[in-house]
């Protein structure tokens, strides 16, 4: 690696070569100056230390012999060190330092910020942004010079240290990445709306399985149990210029509780409201007034506690209340609507009244503009499947102004004001916009565009939420009006960098809700759910999926389900690694070695730094430090059995003697005696270099005992190869072993070889089977197809690709299909061709006298590849699978970049049209940054073949208004036409 070193005012130009245990300043017409890397203390002597990534600031003179400068390397193993240049005079070099800086986790690049702090792009796991505290300047620190460099008979003298805390740096936030995802499966084990998305993410200490679902995490501030079931809660202020809410109330069948907001919630009784009935709406009117609606009325309590009443006549009652700011208006059981407005004394005087033709499902009033009296519309939903936009200016009050059909009546309607923006998060201008929306019994949201000057209603777009009916509730999201939706499930709808998004929130169900603002509490929620009352706040704006993140042990390989009970068996394995208690010996050894002060930043130092990150619990936290490293020939490896619910792992199993494992499935044999069983392939004594080769290969059979919460082995049976793919066959067991597809049953001490194919090419890395059908992915020759022949009992290929493919993953798609993908980061859908698929069928040899001819080296039948896409990232697992409720199943795939993406198939020739010009539009009018042709890149190895860059057309939004109104004119629409079918999309999708 090299590092760049400035000239002229600023340094003494040159370069900084990182090499294996050294670094070495060189420079034309210069002496080399060379300083040894410090290394670690318990780092075996065959392995090296060579820098990852390094960052270079500019300082000031703090000590005049040195250069304005300095440099930070990190190392493979994550420790930094603070590299600086003593002056010579003239723009010499006279010597190099190397000091021990901290130790954070490995990463691929690291960023020093004038504003002093630093961001580090990890390899694995979450990246992280720390702070500086200090630029290691403290003299007790390891430094190795030049000028105290010294050479022996073995080679120059190392010098060594032991890791410590963080003393100069400290972590501020971690920002979450899946880096890198081995393995993935999408599931609904916890029975949800949503399947669950279980990823194995990292490697070695930062190894992880991350339970993702779709939507915005939430932390829960209290939970209350109530005297009773609420029917709703509301939270008002005592005057319009407080910053926080007065008084939290809830409503039960024939009650009205009140709670006052301090340091504590406390129920009060003299804050004038009728706590004798229930109430429908609580609200605060005018500047310092509060008012309250129960069906028998209004009660208007003044500041000063006056109270005015306004009650209903005769045996009506009111059912329905909406109400902004400055005007109210109720409606009666039988479809009478009241209208009442705020006068310049504060009193809530009556204006209007209007008879409906049926009972009012629901109705909202707008929010007052900036500088108007009064808003100007009223929105009612009635039960004949209508929304009605009334007027409530004094020129034509009540008069209707426009009308809207829905699909199923309204059950609630919420107007949602957007304020206009120039330059806003996302660099674009946004006009003032205002959007009504209902929550209808059918379970869907129609949001819907008001016009602010006539109010006509346009561009209706729809998403469906839940079972339940959604009930919409204003709240405050980073200081802007949001809407939350109670369906089945809470959906969040809010503004982020200029877009409306609606996304669900991962919590229980609640009935009602309410923004809620506290001195402990900014912005949050206060809502009631069965007896409870619910306080909490929602994380992370703008995200897609919330996590939950279980460590694991070692690097993790395979991930089976076991949907019956709902646990997940992992399998994790490492090289050059020591065991667990391997692992705690040498640390307990380093820990005692640093406190005898073998390290010269001994305990003292850990103690002034105590508490200071919330990492740190741990004196050498396995996390940020690494595990102690080992010879390169040795592995370590564990079987893992956890239930997700819980996130407690229920067996551990540890293999031993060397073994590794890389293969694993659940297999129920036609010997029913012990049920499902888990085979996993393991291979004892693996190396890489020189060449390939391994002691012996096996594949365990073990039997889950205590309904599948522990495992015990039955056998383990000795193979020639690595078994790096297993499956289940009819009743048997298939295993690739190298090149060799072997069909075994089982026996009583050992597996019992039935058949086998020595055929393949190079090895087997995937097997899927589908009634006869067995697809084979090779390594490096792409997909074979084979059948089994019972009768014969007799493995052959029929059929396979005239492309090779480098395979990193497969799935099955039909019977005829299969998906993959290469390490060069393509995607590809290989399909038998129909007539060639029914022959195949047809013939009583199934093929096989033509299977023995062969074609090309290979099969007489060859597969066509009906779809390519570069994807630009190595992809190490495919899945099936539908991620919304009534949504299409799409190919959902994760990558070692930690990106999790979706490959949705259209089901209309017009949107395949309509989206084929979008996207050519988009290559032509957006051009990437880096001037790169975007058809090139997506056809990087493979021209692109009936695959449409989504990504590409999500950018839409983001153009300015005129080159979206030229490429809507191109395509005959308008930009919202565009807008919706783009979201129409995604939310088939996510």
């Amino acid at each position: 690696m090299l590092v760049t070193v400035p000239g002229g005012a600023d340094g003494p130009s040159g370069v900084l070569v990182c090499a294996e245990n050294f670094v070495i300043y060189k420079n034309q017409g210069h002496p080399d100056v060379r300083a040894v890397i410090p290394r670690r203390a318990d780092l075996p002597a065959e392995r090296g230390v060579l820098i990852v990534s390094a960052a270079m600031h500019k300082t000031k003179n703090l000590k005049p012999e040195e250069f304005k400068l300095f440099f930070l390397l990190q190392t493979e193993y994550g420790d930094i060190f603070k590299v600086t240049l003593t002056d010579g005079g003239g723009d010499r070099v006279s010597e190099l330092n190397i000091k021990y800086f901290d130790t954070i986790a490995v990463a691929v690049s690291i960023c020093v910020l004038k504003s002093g702090f630093l961001f580090a792009a990890s390899e694995f796991g979450n990246h992280a942004l720390y702070q500086f505290k200090g630029i290691g300047d403290d003299d007790n620190d390891v430094v190795a010079s030049s000028a105290s460099l010294m050479e022996t008979e073995e080679g120059f003298q190392p010098v060594f240290f032991l890791p410590r805390r963080l003393k100069n740096l400290v972590r501020i936030d971690p920002v979450e990445s899946l880096m890198s995802i081995m393995d993935m499966k999408v599931s609904n084990l916890f029975e949800e709306e949503t399947p669950q998305i279980f990823t194995l993410c990292g490697r070695g200490p930062r190894s992880s399985l991350r339970i993702m679902r779709t939507g915005l995490a939430v932390s829960e501030m209290a939970v209350s149990k109530l005297p009773g079931i609420p029917s709703a809660v509301w939270t008002v202020k005592k005057n319009v210029m407080d910053e926080f809410d007065s008084y939290i109330v809830v409503s039960f069948t024939n009650a009205t509780l009140v709670l006052s907001i301090g340091e504590t919630v406390e129920e009060v009784s003299n804050s004038g409201f009728l706590d004798t009935a229930p109430s429908l709406a609580v609200s605060l009117i005018g500047d310092d007034s509060i008012m309250q609606v129960h069906p028998n009325g209004i009660r208007h309590i003044r500041e000063d506690g006056r109270t005015n009443e306004w009650q209903t006549s005769g045996k009506r009652t009111i059912a329905k209340v909406g109400s902004n700011r400055l005007q109210v208006v109720i409606a009666l059981n039988g479809g009478e609507l009241v209208y009442f407005e705020v006068d310049v004394t504060g009193q809530l005087m009556e204006v209007e009244k209007h008879e409906m033709s049926g009972d009012v499902a629901c109705l909202d009033i707008a929010p007052v503009p900036k500088g108007r009296l009064r808003s100007r519309f009223l929105a009612v939903g009635s039960y004949d499947n209508t929304i009605r936009i009334l007027s409530l200016d004094p020129d034509d009050c009540m008069q209707t102004l426009s009308i809207q059909s829905l699909s199923s009546a309204p059950e609630s309607l919420l107007f949602l004001e957007v304020q206009a923006s120039v330059g806003g998060e996302d660099g674009a201008d946004h006009p003032a916009s205002l959007f009504l929306s209902a929550g209808l019994q059918s379970g869907v949201l129609s949001r819907t565009v008001v016009d602010t000057v006539t109010g006509l209603l346009s561009d209706a777009r729809s998403r469906f939420l839940g079972l339940k009916a959604p009930k919409l509730f204003p709240i405050i999201l980073g200081r802007k009006c949001a809407m939350l939706c109670l369906s089945s499930r809470p959906w969040l709808g809010y503004i982020h960098q200029g877009h409306f998004l609606l996304t669900p929130l991962s919590y229980e169900t609640l009935e009602y809700a309410a923004s809620f603002s506290s001195d402990q509490c900014l912005e949050g929620v206060v809502s009631v759910s069965g007896e409870a009352l619910r306080i909490f706040t929602v994380e992370r704006l703008g995200e897609t999926f919330n996590q939950t993140v279980i460590p694991l042990r070692y690097t993790p390989r395979k991930l089976v389900l076991q949907p019956k009970r709902k646990l997940l068996v992992v399998i994790e394995s490492d090289q050059g690694a020591l065991t667990a208690k391997e692992r705690e010996a040498a640390r307990k050894e380093c820990f005692e070695a640093a406190q005898t002060g073998e390290n010269a930043t001994g305990s003292e130092d850990q103690m002034e730094n105590d508490g200071e990150d919330e990492d740190q619990g741990d004196s050498l936290s396995d996390e940020h430090y690494g595990y102690p490293k080992s010879e390169s020939d040795k592995w370590v490896s564990c079987i893992r059995v956890l239930d997700p619910r819980t996130g407690n792992t229920t067996c551990l199993l540890e293999l031993q003697e060397n073994e590794a494992a890389f293969s694993i499935c659940t297999v129920n044999f036609h010997d029913k005696e012990y049920g499902t069983l888990l085979a996993v392939g393991t291979a004892k004594g693996l190396q890489f270099t020189p060449k390939r080769s391994l002691t012996v290969g096996f594949i365990h059979i073990y039997r889950f005992l205590d309904d599948g919460r522990s495992l015990e082995l039955l056998h383990k049976t000795q193979v020639e190869g690595v078994p790096l793919a297993l499956c289940q066959f009819q009743g048997r067991l298939l295993a690739g072993i190298g090149p060799v597809l072997r069909l075994y049953d089982l026996g009583k001490r050992r597996l019992l070889r039935k058949c086998e194919n020595k055929s393949f090419p190079i090895s087997i890395v995937s097997i899927h089977a589908y009634r006869d059908r067995i697809y084979v992915g090779d390594i490096q020759e792409s997909f074979h197809y084979c059948k089994y022949r019972r009768d014969e009992n007799q493995l052959y290929i029929f059929a396979d690709d005239s492309v090779p493919r480098w395979l990193t993953a497969s799935y099955h798609i039909d019977f005829d299909t299969m998906a993959g993908a290469d390490k060069f980061g393509n995607i590809f859908f290989a399909r038998l061709p129909q007539d060639v698929s029914d022959e195949v069928e047809e013939d009583p040899t199934s093929g096989k006298i033509k299977w023995e001819q062969g074609k090309l080296n290979g099969a007489l039948n060859k597969v066509e590849e009906i779809v390519q896409f570069h994807v630009g990232d190595v992809i190490t697992s495919l899945q099936k699978a539908a991620l919304v409720p009534g949504g299409g199943e799409c190919i959902v795939y994760g990558t070692v970049m930690g990106c999790v993406g979706a490959l949705h198939a259209f089901t209309s020739r017009d949107d395949v049209d309509f989206f084929s010009h979008l996207e050519m539009h988009m290559r032509q009018d957006n051009p990437p940054l880096c001037g790169r042709d975007h058809m090139a890149y997506r056809s990087a190895y493979f021209p692109v073949k009936d695959v449409l860059d989504g990504d590409l057309c999500e950018q839409f939004p983001t153009l300015p208004m005129d080159l979206q109104r030229k490429i809507a004119d191109e395509l005959d629409r308008t930009p919202g036409e565009i807008l919706k079918k783009l979201e129409e999309l995604r939310n088939k999708i996510i």
